[in-house]
Protein backbone atom coordinates (compact mmCIF):
# COMPACT_ATOMS: atom_id res chain seq x y z
CA UNK A 1 0.00 0.00 0.00
CA UNK A 2 1.18 3.43 -0.94
CA UNK A 3 0.96 5.41 2.28
CA UNK A 4 0.56 8.80 -0.40
CA UNK A 5 -3.15 6.93 -0.96
CA UNK A 6 -3.86 7.72 2.50
CA UNK A 7 -1.89 11.00 3.78
CA UNK A 8 -2.02 12.11 7.19
CA UNK A 9 -3.66 15.20 7.93
CA UNK A 10 -1.42 17.56 9.24
CA UNK A 11 -2.44 17.80 13.00
CA UNK A 12 -1.98 14.40 13.23
CA UNK A 13 1.54 14.27 10.84
CA UNK A 14 5.13 13.89 12.67
CA UNK A 15 8.46 13.62 10.17
CA UNK A 16 9.64 10.13 11.20
CA UNK A 17 13.47 9.17 9.93
CA UNK A 18 13.52 5.60 7.96
CA UNK A 19 9.92 4.67 9.46
CA UNK A 20 11.08 3.17 12.45
CA UNK A 21 7.92 4.85 14.15
CA UNK A 22 4.75 5.82 12.25
CA UNK A 23 4.10 9.07 10.92
CA UNK A 24 0.50 9.21 11.67
CA UNK A 25 0.46 9.85 15.42
CA UNK A 26 -2.82 8.38 15.78
CA UNK A 27 -1.21 5.17 14.93
CA UNK A 28 1.28 5.46 17.76
CA UNK A 29 -1.28 6.53 19.98
CA UNK A 30 -3.57 3.66 19.52
CA UNK A 31 -0.56 0.98 19.78
CA UNK A 32 0.94 2.40 23.05
CA UNK A 33 -2.84 2.87 24.83
CA UNK A 34 -3.43 -0.76 23.64
CA UNK A 35 -0.79 -1.78 25.26
CA UNK A 36 -0.69 0.29 28.62
CA UNK A 37 -5.00 -1.22 28.93
CA UNK A 38 -2.78 -4.94 29.21
CA UNK A 39 -0.67 -3.92 31.58
CA UNK A 40 -2.67 -1.96 33.69
CA UNK A 41 -4.77 -4.43 33.48
CA UNK A 42 -2.39 -7.56 33.96
CA UNK A 43 0.07 -6.42 36.60
CA UNK A 44 3.22 -8.77 37.50
CA UNK A 45 6.16 -9.20 39.07
CA UNK A 46 8.72 -6.65 37.70
CA UNK A 47 11.79 -8.61 35.66
CA UNK A 48 15.04 -8.59 38.18
CA UNK A 49 16.75 -5.83 35.98
CA UNK A 50 13.59 -4.14 36.10
CA UNK A 51 13.75 -4.09 40.30
CA UNK A 52 17.45 -2.90 39.49
CA UNK A 53 16.05 -0.23 37.53
CA UNK A 54 14.29 1.11 40.33
CA UNK A 55 16.19 0.70 43.03
CA UNK A 56 18.73 2.97 40.83
CA UNK A 57 16.07 5.68 40.63
CA UNK A 58 14.82 5.19 44.01
CA UNK A 59 18.41 4.96 45.59
CA UNK A 60 19.81 8.34 43.68
CA UNK A 61 18.10 11.69 44.41
CA UNK A 62 19.45 13.21 41.41
CA UNK A 63 17.70 10.47 39.03
CA UNK A 64 14.68 10.62 41.36
CA UNK A 65 14.31 13.91 40.02
CA UNK A 66 15.14 13.78 36.51
CA UNK A 67 12.43 10.56 36.60
CA UNK A 68 9.92 11.95 38.03
CA UNK A 69 9.83 15.39 36.88
CA UNK A 70 10.30 14.05 32.93
CA UNK A 71 6.79 12.84 32.78
CA UNK A 72 5.40 16.07 35.04
CA UNK A 73 7.08 18.00 32.00
CA UNK A 74 4.75 16.74 29.44
CA UNK A 75 2.00 18.87 28.53
CA UNK A 76 -1.63 17.40 29.13
CA UNK A 77 -3.11 18.95 26.57
CA UNK A 78 -3.18 16.62 22.73
CA UNK A 79 -1.74 15.09 20.80
CA UNK A 80 0.64 14.51 24.03
CA UNK A 81 -2.51 13.04 26.08
CA UNK A 82 -4.18 9.97 25.54
CA UNK A 83 -7.64 11.59 25.45
CA UNK A 84 -9.18 14.97 25.94
CA UNK A 85 -9.67 14.65 29.54
CA UNK A 86 -5.69 15.74 30.06
CA UNK A 87 -4.81 12.02 30.70
CA UNK A 88 -0.89 11.21 30.35
CA UNK A 89 -0.20 7.44 29.00
CA UNK A 90 2.62 6.66 30.70
CA UNK A 91 2.08 8.57 34.19
CA UNK A 92 5.38 8.22 36.16
CA UNK A 93 8.28 6.28 36.34
CA UNK A 94 6.79 3.35 37.56
CA UNK A 95 4.68 2.99 35.49
CA UNK A 96 7.40 3.24 32.62
CA UNK A 97 8.46 0.20 34.39
CA UNK A 98 5.60 -1.86 34.39
CA UNK A 99 5.09 -1.06 30.50
CA UNK A 100 9.20 -1.83 30.24
CA UNK A 101 8.16 -5.25 31.73
CA UNK A 102 5.83 -6.13 29.24
CA UNK A 103 7.81 -5.21 26.16
CA UNK A 104 10.68 -7.17 27.40
CA UNK A 105 8.87 -9.98 26.27
CA UNK A 106 7.49 -8.35 22.94
CA UNK A 107 9.33 -8.29 19.84
CA UNK A 108 8.67 -5.00 17.57
CA UNK A 109 5.24 -5.81 15.49
CA UNK A 110 3.94 -4.65 12.33
CA UNK A 111 0.69 -2.37 12.58
CA UNK A 112 -1.38 -2.48 9.77
CA UNK A 113 -5.00 -0.80 11.47
CA UNK A 114 -7.83 0.55 9.38
CA UNK A 115 -5.81 1.07 6.52
CA UNK A 116 -3.16 3.86 8.58
CA UNK A 117 -0.23 1.66 7.62
CA UNK A 118 2.24 1.96 10.84
CA UNK A 119 5.12 0.40 12.11
CA UNK A 120 6.26 0.70 15.69
CA UNK A 121 10.21 -1.40 14.83
CA UNK A 122 11.30 0.97 18.63
CA UNK A 123 8.50 0.08 21.24
CA UNK A 124 10.75 1.61 23.88
CA UNK A 125 11.60 4.56 21.75
CA UNK A 126 7.71 4.72 21.35
CA UNK A 127 6.80 4.68 24.93
CA UNK A 128 9.37 7.55 26.13
CA UNK A 129 8.90 9.28 23.07
CA UNK A 130 7.58 12.74 25.08
CA UNK A 131 9.45 12.00 28.33
CA UNK A 132 12.52 12.42 26.07
CA UNK A 133 11.64 15.60 25.22
CA UNK A 134 11.31 17.28 28.15
CA UNK A 135 14.36 18.86 30.11
CA UNK A 136 14.67 16.31 32.55
CA UNK A 137 14.36 13.49 30.05
CA UNK A 138 17.15 15.40 28.32
CA UNK A 139 19.36 15.50 31.60
CA UNK A 140 18.50 11.91 32.46
CA UNK A 141 19.05 10.51 28.87
CA UNK A 142 22.28 11.67 28.95
CA UNK A 143 23.59 10.25 32.39
CA UNK A 144 26.15 7.55 32.72
CA UNK A 145 24.67 6.07 35.26
CA UNK A 146 21.01 5.70 33.47
CA UNK A 147 22.32 4.49 30.21
CA UNK A 148 24.41 1.43 31.90
CA UNK A 149 21.15 0.66 33.31
CA UNK A 150 19.61 0.91 29.70
CA UNK A 151 22.38 -1.50 28.07
CA UNK A 152 21.33 -3.96 31.17
CA UNK A 153 17.68 -3.76 30.44
CA UNK A 154 18.14 -3.58 26.16
CA UNK A 155 20.50 -6.76 26.70
CA UNK A 156 17.48 -8.61 28.82
CA UNK A 157 15.39 -7.77 25.73
CA UNK A 158 18.03 -8.58 23.25
CA UNK A 159 18.24 -12.18 24.99
CA UNK A 160 14.43 -12.66 24.68
CA UNK A 161 14.31 -11.24 20.69
CA UNK A 162 16.92 -14.33 20.52
CA UNK A 163 14.61 -16.63 21.41
CA UNK A 164 11.64 -18.55 19.54
CA UNK A 165 9.14 -17.00 21.63
CA UNK A 166 9.84 -13.42 19.72
CA UNK A 167 9.04 -15.22 16.17
CA UNK A 168 5.48 -14.89 16.78
CA UNK A 169 5.00 -11.42 15.22
CA UNK A 170 6.41 -12.78 11.93
CA UNK A 171 2.93 -14.71 11.43
CA UNK A 172 0.72 -13.63 8.01
CA UNK A 173 -2.35 -11.71 9.86
CA UNK A 174 -2.67 -8.04 9.48
CA UNK A 175 0.01 -7.55 12.81
CA UNK A 176 2.51 -9.81 11.23
CA UNK A 177 5.78 -8.92 9.36
CA UNK A 178 4.89 -11.58 6.93
CA UNK A 179 0.96 -10.26 6.76
CA UNK A 180 -0.44 -8.67 3.11
CA UNK A 181 1.12 -5.25 3.55
CA UNK A 182 3.79 -6.17 5.31
CA UNK A 183 5.43 -8.68 3.17
CA UNK A 184 4.60 -5.57 0.52
CA UNK A 185 6.18 -3.13 1.70
CA UNK A 186 9.46 -5.43 3.06
CA UNK A 187 9.76 -6.33 -0.79
CA UNK A 188 9.09 -3.34 -2.25
CA UNK A 189 11.54 -1.74 0.03
CA UNK A 190 14.36 -4.30 -0.85
CA UNK A 191 13.61 -4.04 -4.98
CA UNK A 192 14.38 -0.07 -4.46
CA UNK A 193 12.40 1.04 -7.40
CA UNK A 194 14.32 -1.06 -10.01
CA UNK A 195 13.62 -4.24 -10.04
CA UNK A 196 10.41 -7.08 -9.29
CA UNK A 197 11.75 -10.01 -7.08
CA UNK A 198 9.94 -11.39 -4.65
CA UNK A 199 10.67 -11.67 -1.14
CA UNK A 200 11.80 -14.98 -1.16
CA UNK A 201 14.54 -14.28 -4.26
CA UNK A 202 15.58 -11.65 -2.58
CA UNK A 203 16.72 -13.42 0.79
CA UNK A 204 17.93 -16.52 2.01
CA UNK A 205 14.50 -18.19 3.91
CA UNK A 206 12.44 -20.97 3.60
CA UNK A 207 9.22 -20.12 2.07
CA UNK A 208 7.53 -23.40 2.77
CA UNK A 209 8.70 -23.50 6.77
CA UNK A 210 6.84 -21.55 9.30
CA UNK A 211 7.95 -17.29 9.56
CA UNK A 212 10.11 -18.43 6.45
CA UNK A 213 12.18 -20.24 8.53
CA UNK A 214 13.45 -17.19 11.00
CA UNK A 215 13.71 -18.76 14.53
CA UNK A 216 13.54 -15.74 16.15
CA UNK A 217 13.14 -11.96 15.62
CA UNK A 218 16.62 -11.29 15.34
CA UNK A 219 17.75 -13.61 12.54
CA UNK A 220 14.76 -12.10 10.53
CA UNK A 221 16.16 -8.35 11.20
CA UNK A 222 19.71 -9.61 10.26
CA UNK A 223 18.49 -11.60 7.76
CA UNK A 224 20.95 -11.97 4.25
CA UNK A 225 21.01 -11.27 0.96
CA UNK A 226 20.89 -13.78 -1.55
CA UNK A 227 24.57 -14.31 -3.43
CA UNK A 228 24.33 -11.78 -6.27
CA UNK A 229 20.92 -9.58 -5.34
CA UNK A 230 24.06 -7.33 -4.21
CA UNK A 231 26.84 -7.60 -6.56
CA UNK A 232 29.75 -5.53 -5.68
CA UNK A 233 30.34 -2.04 -7.37
CA UNK A 234 33.33 -1.94 -9.53
CA UNK A 235 35.04 -4.68 -7.75
CA UNK A 236 38.58 -4.41 -9.81
CA UNK A 237 38.72 -0.52 -9.79
CA UNK A 238 39.54 0.41 -6.05
CA UNK A 239 38.80 4.11 -7.04
CA UNK A 240 35.05 3.07 -6.59
CA UNK A 241 33.56 3.00 -2.63
CA UNK A 242 31.28 0.55 -2.15
CA UNK A 243 28.19 1.70 -0.25
CA UNK A 244 28.62 0.06 3.06
CA UNK A 245 24.66 -0.11 4.31
CA UNK A 246 21.40 -0.10 2.70
CA UNK A 247 20.35 2.80 3.05
CA UNK A 248 18.99 6.67 2.29
CA UNK A 249 21.76 9.61 2.24
CA UNK A 250 20.91 12.10 5.11
CA UNK A 251 23.88 14.27 4.88
CA UNK A 252 27.45 15.65 3.02
CA UNK A 253 29.71 17.56 5.18
CA UNK A 254 33.56 19.16 4.38
CA UNK A 255 35.99 20.58 5.90
CA UNK A 256 34.82 19.04 8.80
CA UNK A 257 36.00 20.72 12.55
CA UNK A 258 37.68 18.71 15.48
CA UNK A 259 35.34 20.03 17.40
CA UNK A 260 31.70 21.16 17.04
CA UNK A 261 28.00 21.97 18.97
CA UNK A 262 26.69 19.40 17.70
CA UNK A 263 23.83 19.94 20.07
CA UNK A 264 23.05 22.82 18.39
CA UNK A 265 20.19 23.23 15.63
CA UNK A 266 22.10 22.65 12.00
CA UNK A 267 24.19 19.78 13.46
CA UNK A 268 27.91 20.47 12.80
CA UNK A 269 29.72 17.25 12.65
CA UNK A 270 32.43 17.09 15.90
CA UNK A 271 35.06 14.56 15.16
CA UNK A 272 36.31 14.13 18.29
CA UNK A 273 33.13 13.66 19.86
CA UNK A 274 32.46 11.04 16.69
CA UNK A 275 35.49 9.24 17.35
CA UNK A 276 35.79 8.27 20.96
CA UNK A 277 38.56 11.19 21.31
CA UNK A 278 40.67 8.02 19.65
CA UNK A 279 44.23 9.10 18.70
CA UNK A 280 43.60 8.80 14.73
CA UNK A 281 40.56 11.38 14.98
CA UNK A 282 43.26 14.36 14.16
CA UNK A 283 43.78 12.73 10.89
CA UNK A 284 39.64 13.24 9.52
CA UNK A 285 40.30 17.17 10.77
CA UNK A 286 39.49 19.37 7.63
CA UNK A 287 38.01 16.16 5.94
CA UNK A 288 34.49 14.97 4.59
CA UNK A 289 31.73 13.11 5.78
CA UNK A 290 29.14 11.18 4.43
CA UNK A 291 26.42 9.95 6.84
CA UNK A 292 22.97 7.58 6.04
CA UNK A 293 20.38 6.58 7.73
CA UNK A 294 18.78 2.89 7.68
CA UNK A 295 14.68 2.07 7.14
CA UNK A 296 13.42 -0.03 9.33
CA UNK A 297 12.16 -2.64 6.59
CA UNK A 298 15.65 -2.80 5.25
CA UNK A 299 18.86 -5.21 5.44
CA UNK A 300 21.23 -4.10 8.29
CA UNK A 301 24.25 -5.61 7.88
CA UNK A 302 27.60 -3.43 7.15
CA UNK A 303 29.81 -4.10 4.50
CA UNK A 304 33.52 -3.06 3.38
CA UNK A 305 33.92 0.60 1.57
CA UNK A 306 37.19 -0.64 0.11
CA UNK A 307 40.19 -2.99 0.38
CA UNK A 308 42.19 -2.47 3.01
CA UNK A 309 43.26 -3.76 6.29
CA UNK A 310 41.24 -3.48 9.50
CA UNK A 311 43.68 -0.78 11.76
CA UNK A 312 40.75 -0.59 14.84
CA UNK A 313 37.33 -1.89 15.22
CA UNK A 314 35.92 -1.03 19.22
CA UNK A 315 31.99 -0.77 19.96
CA UNK A 316 31.53 2.41 21.85
CA UNK A 317 29.27 3.06 24.71
CA UNK A 318 27.16 5.91 24.76
CA UNK A 319 23.43 7.00 24.82
CA UNK A 320 20.33 5.28 24.10
CA UNK A 321 17.19 7.78 24.35
CA UNK A 322 19.19 11.09 24.21
CA UNK A 323 17.74 13.25 21.56
CA UNK A 324 19.13 17.38 21.04
CA UNK A 325 16.83 19.68 23.31
CA UNK A 326 16.81 22.20 20.70
CA UNK A 327 14.17 24.02 22.53
CA UNK A 328 12.30 23.57 26.12
CA UNK A 329 9.45 20.91 25.81
CA UNK A 330 6.71 22.51 28.37
CA UNK A 331 3.03 22.55 29.25
CA UNK A 332 3.03 25.65 27.03
CA UNK A 333 5.14 24.75 23.83
CA UNK A 334 5.06 21.49 22.16
CA UNK A 335 7.75 19.40 21.43
CA UNK A 336 9.70 20.21 18.27
CA UNK A 337 8.54 17.56 15.64
CA UNK A 338 11.68 17.79 13.75
CA UNK A 339 13.56 16.40 16.52
CA UNK A 340 14.14 12.86 14.87
CA UNK A 341 15.37 13.84 11.88
CA UNK A 342 17.61 16.83 12.89
CA UNK A 343 18.83 14.92 15.77
CA UNK A 344 20.56 12.66 13.48
CA UNK A 345 24.09 14.30 13.35
CA UNK A 346 23.33 14.68 17.23
CA UNK A 347 23.52 10.72 17.98
CA UNK A 348 26.94 10.27 15.80
CA UNK A 349 28.66 12.43 18.39
CA UNK A 350 26.34 10.68 21.58
CA UNK A 351 24.94 7.58 21.01
CA UNK A 352 26.15 3.77 21.04
CA UNK A 353 28.26 3.30 17.99
CA UNK A 354 30.83 0.92 16.00
CA UNK A 355 34.11 2.80 14.81
CA UNK A 356 36.38 1.09 12.65
CA UNK A 357 39.41 2.36 10.96
CA UNK A 358 40.15 0.70 7.97
CA UNK A 359 43.67 1.46 6.16
CA UNK A 360 42.73 1.14 2.37
CA UNK A 361 45.08 -0.34 -0.02
CA UNK A 362 44.48 2.18 -2.40
CA UNK A 363 46.34 5.19 -1.67
CA UNK A 364 44.36 8.07 -2.36
CA UNK A 365 42.06 7.17 0.18
CA UNK A 366 44.53 5.78 2.88
CA UNK A 367 43.17 5.78 6.38
CA UNK A 368 39.41 6.14 6.57
CA UNK A 369 36.68 5.23 9.19
CA UNK A 370 33.16 4.00 9.85
CA UNK A 371 30.82 4.98 11.73
CA UNK A 372 27.84 2.29 12.52
CA UNK A 373 25.25 3.97 15.15
CA UNK A 374 22.96 2.84 17.37
CA UNK A 375 19.60 5.00 17.49
CA UNK A 376 17.94 4.19 20.46
CA UNK A 377 17.16 0.30 20.76
CA UNK A 378 18.84 -0.45 18.25
CA UNK A 379 22.36 0.25 20.06
CA UNK A 380 23.47 -3.78 19.79
CA UNK A 381 26.26 -3.00 16.94
CA UNK A 382 28.17 -6.34 16.40
CA UNK A 383 31.68 -5.74 14.71
CA UNK A 384 32.45 -9.21 12.87
CA UNK A 385 36.36 -8.79 11.84
CA UNK A 386 39.01 -8.41 13.71
CA UNK A 387 42.16 -5.56 13.89
CA UNK A 388 44.70 -6.68 11.55
CA UNK A 389 42.46 -8.08 9.05
CA UNK A 390 42.61 -7.74 5.37
CA UNK A 391 39.48 -7.54 3.64
CA UNK A 392 38.19 -7.09 0.44
CA UNK A 393 35.72 -4.41 -1.14
CA UNK A 394 31.95 -5.85 -0.14
CA UNK A 395 33.08 -8.27 2.64
CA UNK A 396 31.00 -7.84 5.54
CA UNK A 397 32.37 -6.17 8.55
CA UNK A 398 28.97 -6.42 10.91
CA UNK A 399 25.65 -5.62 11.44
CA UNK A 400 23.06 -3.79 13.44
CA UNK A 401 20.88 -5.51 16.02
CA UNK A 402 16.81 -4.96 17.43
CA UNK A 403 16.08 -1.59 15.86
CA UNK A 404 16.78 2.11 13.91
CA UNK A 405 20.40 3.09 12.83
CA UNK A 406 22.61 5.25 10.95
CA UNK A 407 26.61 5.00 9.48
CA UNK A 408 28.79 7.98 8.61
CA UNK A 409 31.81 7.11 6.21
CA UNK A 410 35.13 9.85 7.34
CA UNK A 411 37.40 10.88 4.77
CA UNK A 412 41.25 12.56 5.63
CA UNK A 413 41.52 16.11 4.09
CA UNK A 414 42.98 15.94 0.81
CA UNK A 415 41.38 12.96 -0.40
CA UNK A 416 39.04 13.89 -3.46
CA UNK A 417 36.27 12.13 -3.27
CA UNK A 418 32.90 12.66 -5.30
CA UNK A 419 29.88 11.59 -6.39
CA UNK A 420 27.79 10.70 -3.39
CA UNK A 421 23.95 10.62 -3.23
CA UNK A 422 22.38 13.39 -2.93
CA UNK A 423 19.88 13.36 0.21
CA UNK A 424 16.00 13.57 -0.42
CA UNK A 425 15.99 10.05 -2.48
CA UNK A 426 12.80 7.89 -2.43
CA UNK A 427 14.52 4.68 -2.54
CA UNK A 428 17.58 3.64 -0.46
CA UNK A 429 21.27 3.46 -2.29
CA UNK A 430 21.89 -0.97 -2.44
CA UNK A 431 24.52 -1.86 -0.15
CA UNK A 432 27.73 -2.49 -1.96
CA UNK A 433 26.63 -0.39 -5.07
CA UNK A 434 28.75 2.31 -5.81
CA UNK A 435 28.98 5.40 -3.72
CA UNK A 436 31.49 7.87 -4.51
CA UNK A 437 34.26 7.95 -6.71
CA UNK A 438 38.17 9.14 -5.71
CA UNK A 439 40.44 10.95 -8.42
CA UNK A 440 43.73 10.45 -7.46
Amino acid sequence: MDPHDNPVPEEHHVPRTGQWLPQDHRVHREWLGGIINHVDQNPKELHPVLKEFQNMIEGDTRIYLLFSSMFEQIPKKKPYSKSPTGLRQVRDYKHMLSVLNHLLTTAPSWNDKSHRVGLVGLPINAMLDWPMGTSSGFAAFLDPTVNAMLKKVLNAWGEFLCSPASATVLGNDQQGWFGETGKTDLTATANIGETSYSFEDMYVCEPSAKYYGFKSWDSFFTRAFREGIRPVAAADNPNVIANVCESKPYNIAHGVKARDHFWLKGQPYSLIDMLAHDELAEHFVGGTVYQAFLNALSYHRWHSPVNGKIVKAYVQDGTYYSEPLFEDFTESHGADKANESTGQGYITATATRAILFINADNSAIGLMAVLAVGMAEVSTCDITVKEGQHVEKGDQIGMFHFGGSTHCLLFRKGVNVQGFPKPGRDHNVPVRSELAVVKP
